[in-house]
């Protein structure tokens, strides 16, 4: 095989098929939506393809088969009908402008309203949507496809304004309620974005919509699989370790069997070579992460969630549960899931090592803003345990909780208990990218936290004093015997008894031993 051309930031099926580029082959999922039903929907994170899947389907139902030469699709399709394909994209404008979204709706259906041969007729968006799919399918006799791109856009960027992005969401409901209204007008309907909001709130008028977000079948429908690496871009990974790649991007689920990759993320890296958060990079979660401080949601918890199947789609303006907030932006996937007395319940947690590094980082910044310093820290933080200085490692905490200002403290109540404490020593080992491992079961219990690294074992235990005996924490490590479960690997073990003060918001006690 020879290698091609990255198709970085190109979302044009056309462009990408016409220069060469590697390729992926989704058309077999498109021949698969097309043959099962009319009307979908389909959420997954930003930057995972959903762009371009929309866009090859663009070229599919207008006809355009030179470009599916010698891909899954062409064998199966009836090249000899064209239809008219409208495309709503709302992934460009700045929706945090009132303005921004009438403006940009009108701009595209003034598009659709020359491409059928109308003039406007009304000044209500809804009412031209349906005008314009009604006369197209008058003029070409083939009913007509619609796409949306990012259809959720206008109400996210608007969220900080919860008046703006109600507004918004309204605005949108109306104008996608035209796509029911004409039926019997419309071939094919795809609804992409990020999110997904409740049919109550969004979809009333478009209650119809197939949600694929969670079936097996699709679950690959959006990023990159192991086989796609293998048979696709083979050629790239000469002097990058495939361990690493699947450590750092591999992870995500949506109840397929196989987990993928974030394309975004695998193109960055053959083409820079190096191991970066390049996915992470490109959108600063500052609104995730006030959520998740002012909710006082602890970043060991982040491992470890569960949540129903309507937890999961329960998304409104205002009405965001954690869960879904997290599992829809994708810092959290389906690790697994049970079946409680018929009803599923999901295990979600972080997909790879990019996004448990990165989002512990932006905790930390969040909580620290003026002390924090995040690559000295973490530089200081690897060489204290290489010598396990464990004084050093004392004073490294200490500063830090002497630097989150006194207002976090009182207005979260996850401080008045050890969980906030131990989430900052979590934060701290992940972000640093450190083996760290949350509530581990040991036939004697649940330990709080351990850290693997260097071939030496870190075995943390948090208490808040007050709460138990001075010693509680020491004493508790020693008695459950959690070393136990770690000695097969010939490493020394050490067991860290941290305590702490809610009067003083730091640490009360800080004792190491060997086991």
């Amino acid at each position: 095989m020879t290698k091609r051309k990255l198709p970085i930031g190109i979302q044009t099926f056309r462009e990408i098929r016409e220069e060469g580029c590697y390729y992926v082959d989704k058309t077999a999922y498109a021949h698969q939506l097309v043959a099962g039903g009319k009307h979908y929907f389909l959420s997954r994170p930003r930057r995972f393809g959903k762009s371009l899947f929309v866009d090859t389907l663009k070229e599919l139902f207008e006809g355009n088969e030179p470009l599916f030469q010698g891909l899954a699709v062409h064998d199966r399709w009836d090249w000899s009908v064209h239809h008219p394909v409208l495309r709503l994209d709302f992934s460009a404008g700045d929706y945090t402008d009132p303005t921004c979204l009438a403006d940009e709706a009108a701009a595209q259906l003034a598009a659709f309203e020359k491409q059928a041969g109308i003039d406007p007729g009304h000044a209500r968006a809804s009412i031209r949507f349906r005008q314009i799919i009604e006369a197209l399918h008058e003029h070409t006799g083939q009913r007509v496809v619609i796409l949306v791109d990012e259809y959720d856009k206008p109400i996210l960027d608007a969220l900080e304004t919860p008046e703006l992005a109600r507004a918004s969401r309204d605005y949108l409901r109306g104008l996608y309620s035209a796509i029911k209204f004409s039926d019997a007008h419309v071939k094919f309907t795809l609804l992409t974005g990020v999110s997904k909001f409740s049919k109550v709130s969004l979809f009333s008028g478009l209650n119809n919509l197939l949600d694929i977000t969670l079936e097996p079948a699709y679950s690959a429908v959006c990023g990159y699989t192991e086989q796609d690496l293998d048979t696709v871009f083979a050629p790239e990974f000469s002097g990058l370790d495939r361990n690493e790649i699947r450590r750092w991007y591999n992870g995500y689920s949506w109840l397929g069997e196989e987990k993928v990759y974030n394309p975004f993320d695998l193109l960055l890296l053959f083409r820079r070579r190096r191991f970066q958060a390049y996915w992470f990079e490109t959108g600063t979660p500052t609104f995730l992460v006030e959520t998740l401080l002012e909710r006082g949601v602890g970043a060991p918890d982040l491992e470890a969630a569960i949540a129903s199947d309507d937890l999961l789609s329960a998304f409104d303006v205002g009405e965001m549960s954690t869960e879904a907030l997290l599992f829809q932006t994708g810092y959290l996937t389906i690790t697994g899931e049970d079946d409680l007395g018929g009803e599923t319940v999901y295990r979600l947690g972080y997909p790879n090592h990019e996004v448990r590094r990165s989002l512990n980082r932006s905790l930390l910044r969040a909580m620290a803003p003026d002390t924090w310093d995040g690559t000295r820290d973490r530089l200081r933080l690897h060489r204290l345990l290489q010598e396990n200085d464990f004084e050093g490692l004392e004073a490294l905490f200490r500063a830090f909780f002497a630097g989150i200002p006194h207002q976090w403290h009182t207005k979260n109540d996850i401080a008045r208990y050890e969980g906030y404490y131990a989430s900052v020593f979590y934060s701290h080992f992940a972000a640093a990218g450190l083996d760290v491992r949350v509530e581990d079961s040991t036939s004697h219990g649940r330990l709080d936290m351990a850290v693997l690294f260097n071939d030496e074992v870190y075995l943390f235990e948090f208490k808040t004093v007050g709460k138990e005996p001075e010693g509680a924490a020491m004493a508790q490590l020693r008695e459950k015997g959690y070393a136990d479960k770690y000695r097969h690997l010939g490493e020394p073990i050490h067991l860290i008894a941290v305590e702490f003060s809610r009067e003083e918001r730091n640490l009360a006690a800080f004792a190491v031993e060997r086991a």
